[in-house]
């Protein structure tokens, strides 16, 4: 809880940010950070993102280090401008998750300031109108991950007072939560996930002060979890010596085929890139993200296109937008 209050000497934390090519000079790397247009709401972290299957970004709700908010923006990767929707009519909050089914937006879970929410919303972008549903069937929590795999969202994992690594399905079309298998290995609060075909990757998060190095994979046709390789250097080979992906509140996205994480905290901020490759779960450097370190961001993918934006620095928090190109050649000024 308390880890939303706690502020660090701006001075220290915005010059380690400045630092965001730590890695990105080795000639190993590559990919491309190219700035935006500015998100046109006040700055913010723990928000949330989701992109519907007609490649509608959504980014909205969170923490702007006074107020929680219940503002909602839809991003247009194609003319680079953001649009002001209908406000979330349910209570401010931020740490929230959403996931998308059938071209509709879901929206629940949280953290308001002093209680942990379960309450649940539908978002009908067609309509620019908001639907309360039935509270979602778990306990009320905050730091949980959410995605969807064809009609079907989940969740997975949070923090209630306790962590947690349940796993819930909600069918989009009776709105109903179905309790799953969850997956093995580390109960979690902030990991992440993303999704490749039909299957869910769940990675990175905390439990009780440290951050996890296990990962898990979740296929939607067999409905079972598998653990993958782990992220950080645990092995006696090779592959594994650079691994410095564990983290919490970071952003992931998929592109392409291929899995990234980016941001986040694991003892001070960081802007490390990672690319996974499922066909052979590894995982590669790329140019760190460059803009200032952070955590509590939003990624997120349109049109073949990936972004990450907003998130915070100690007590700033940032309103700025960067698309990466995963396989782009460097360009500092850009």
């Amino acid at each position: 809880m308390n880890r939303f209050f706690i502020v660090l000497a701006m001075g220290i934390a915005l010059t380690a940010g400045s630092c965001t090519k730590t890695e990105s000079d080795d000639d190993d790397t590559i990919g491309n950070w190219v700035r935006r247009s500015d998100f046109e709401g006040v700055g913010r972290s723990e928000a949330i993102s989701v992109t519907t299957g007609d490649d509608r970004v959504f980014v909205g709700l969170g923490y702007d280090g006074v107020n929680r908010l219940t503002d909602l923006w839809e991003y247009d990767a194609e003319r680079n401008f953001w649009t002001k929707k209908k406000a979330f009519p349910g209570t401010a909050r931020n740490s929230a998750v959403a996931f998308s089914v059938n071209n509709k937006v879901y929206v629940g879970l949280g953290y308001d300031g002093v209680n942990y929410l379960k309450d649940f919303w539908e978002y009908d972008p067609s309509t620019d109108d908001w639907t309360q549903l039935a509270d979602f069937d778990g306990s009320a929590r905050y730091g949980a991950t959410a995605f969807s795999i064809g009609t079907t969202g989940y969740v997975c994992c949070g923090y209630d007072g306790n962590f947690l690594k349940d796993f819930w399905a909600f069918d989009g079309g009776t709105k109903t939560w179905t309790q799953k298998i969850s997956p093995g290995g580390t109960k979690r609060n902030e990991p992440v996930s993303f999704v490749i075909g039909q299957k869910a990757y769940l990675v990175s998060g905390t439990n009780n002060g440290s951050n996890v190095n296990d990962a898990w994979v979740y296929d939607a046709t067999t409905d079972a979890w598998t653990e993958i390789r782990k992220i950080s250097n645990v092995s006696d080979e090779d592959y594994d010596d650079d691994y410095n992906i564990v983290r919490s509140n970071a952003v992931a996205f998929a592109l392409g085929g291929k899995g990234y994480i980016t941001t986040g905290i694991n003892g001070s901020y960081v802007s490390t890139t990672w690319e996974y490759d499922p066909t052979t779960d590894l995982w590669t450097l790329k140019t760190s993200f460059e803009g200032t370190a952070r955590e509590g961001a939003v990624g997120f993918t349109s049109k073949g296109r990936a972004f990450v934006a907003i998130g915070r620095s100690a007590s700033y928090r940032f309103d700025d937008c960067r698309e990466f190109l995963p396989f782009a050649e460097y360009e500092e000024n850009d």
